[in-house]
């Protein structure tokens, strides 16, 4: 298992959820729910720096099927200005149902979904870091697809 702290994002059109491993790659923990727009990747490149993150685990939406969605070329261009702001590895994770989940755990747990958006994007970008970490860990090997820079230019 690689060490060094790693961020889990899971973007979306109005909110960006933002989540953290330890060092040791075991556990994902929330960050802070980003607002979507102006300022953005330079809040993430903060945090990155702050707790210097040694790589980015981005969520890439599909459907159910493994389609791409309308969502899908969104999340690939934003961890690619991500990348190009970051100046540390960024790789794109499966993340089919990761807000479904996030907002059952949290229903599960008595809250209310609706007055709870900015909560569930941190959740789901939680669970998409935490399975990425289990995933290194069982196999050995690393998750999802390092981004290219250079793809779709």
């Amino acid at each position: 298992m690689r060490t060094g702290v790693r961020l889990g994002i899971d973007v979306g059109k109005a909110r960006i959820g933002v989540a953290r491993s330890d060092p040791h790659g075991m556990l994902a923990t929330p960050v802070e729910t980003v607002a979507r727009g102006p300022g953005d990747v330079a809040r993430i490149v903060a945090i990155a720096r702050e707790l210097e993150a040694v790589e980015v685990v981005v969520g890439l939406p599909l459907a159910l099927s493994g389609n791409e969605t309308a969502s899908t070329q969104d999340a690939k261009d934003f961890a690619r200005d991500l990348f190009t702001a970051v100046g540390v590895p960024v790789r794109m994770v499966d993340e089919r149902l990761s807000t479904v989940s996030a907002g059952r755990a949290l229903q599960a747990s008595g809250r209310n979904t609706k007055k709870q958006r900015p909560v569930i994007d941190q959740v789901a970008a939680v669970i998409i870091l935490q399975h990425a970490l289990d995933f290194e860990r069982s196999g050995g090997l690393t998750p999802g697809t390092l981004l290219d820079p250079d793809e779709g230019q």
